[in-house]
């Protein structure tokens, strides 16, 4: 059914808010039937609301029938609106608690995917810290490619961010966490993975088909600056994982990783000493606005949680 495109929204209400919020969980959930169990309502119920929606905006939001759920660009556009509505009356909901000088609400944390498995990184201790300071927080924790993770701090979508550095911005505050080795790995099925260790050097690399990450990254630097060929382009780890594990490419991953598939003889490493980058992982959070209390509260237990490990490795070394 085509919704009337004349009709207005005027005041944004409490129920709109409520339309909003399940239209969201559904572009998210990638259908209706999906969010059917993220939001715990029907999916006739879901629908209504979403059809209710598009009548108080005179819009249609996406495209539902045997080919599945699609956004109309009308509804690309209302679902980037709605993360900013929904970010800006989080932030005012946070900055009434913090007059209260309480912390409660939500609070959005992304992270850099694949680093749940570095024995470096202690997201969990400094999770672990934050609840017992501030039991009443609900947490949100995101994964995501770096720049969608920079993108969502500066917006208000994400309060706080963990991601490899590559570039600083002036919109952002950053506290350096862990790091993390990246070795370049070869599948199974090339033609590197049965030869002996070759004494290769970057240019020879070049002749070599490469899979890389398609946005700016550490990995993206590293590849630029020493000319590599890439000729499969990758979005997360797990891509350019795949990608490895095709044969046909070489790739960067992180060692921990990527530590599994090589036990398992699906890859290895390819002159580590050489072909090999560090990358420093930090946490970021906006500048301003001024991060609200509960935000500050939980960089302070990302960097207590690192420099006690940091701490406790020295000591282990002496």
């Amino acid at each position: 059914m085509k919704v009337k495109s004349h009709a207005t929204l005027g005041q944004v209400s409490d129920m709109d808010i409520r339309l909003l919020r399940v239209f969201k969980s559904v572009v998210e959930c990638g259908g209706m039937a999906a969010a059917e169990l993220e939001l715990n309502i029907g999916i006739s119920t879901v629908s209504r609301h979403i059809k209710d929606l598009e009548t108080r905006l005179g819009l249609t939001l996406c495209r539902r029938g045997r080919a599945g759920f699609a956004l109309t660009t009308e509804g690309q556009q209302i679902y980037a609106e709605t993360l900013r509505l929904l970010a800006g009356a989080d932030a005012f909901r946070r900055r009434v608690d913090e007059i209260h000088q309480r912390m409660g609400g939500q609070l959005n944390i992304a992270v850099f995917d694949k680093t749940a498995s570095n024995p470096a990184a202690h997201l969990g201790e400094a999770i672990a810290l934050f609840s017992e300071l501030a039991p009443d927080v609900n947490l949100h924790l995101h994964v995501a490619p770096l720049n969608a993770i920079e993108r969502g701090v500066m917006d208000g979508q994400f309060q706080v961010g963990v991601i490899p550095g590559h570039r600083s911005s002036e919109s952002l505050a950053y506290d350096e966490l862990f790091s993390e080795t990246m070795f370049l790995y070869c599948g199974a099925q090339h033609g590197l993975f049965q030869a002996a260790p070759l004494a290769m050097n970057w240019d020879e690399l070049r002749t070599q088909p490469f899979a890389g990450l398609g946005y700016h990254s550490p990995n993206m630097e590293i590849s630029q600056q020493v000319r590599l060929t890439r000729q499969a382009t990758g979005y997360d780890q797990e891509s350019i994982a795949t990608l490895i594990l095709s044969g046909k490419y070489l790739g960067f991953l992180p060692d921990h990783y990527a530590q599994a598939f090589v036990l398992s003889g699906q890859m290895r490493a390819i002159q580590p000493d050489l072909f090999r980058y560090a990358c420093s992982f930090f946490s970021i959070v906006r500048r301003s606005p001024l991060p609200s209390r509960v935000t500050r509260a939980f960089q302070d237990c990302l960097v207590k949680a690192h420099e006690a490990n940091a701490e406790s490795a020295a000591m282990n070394e002496k």
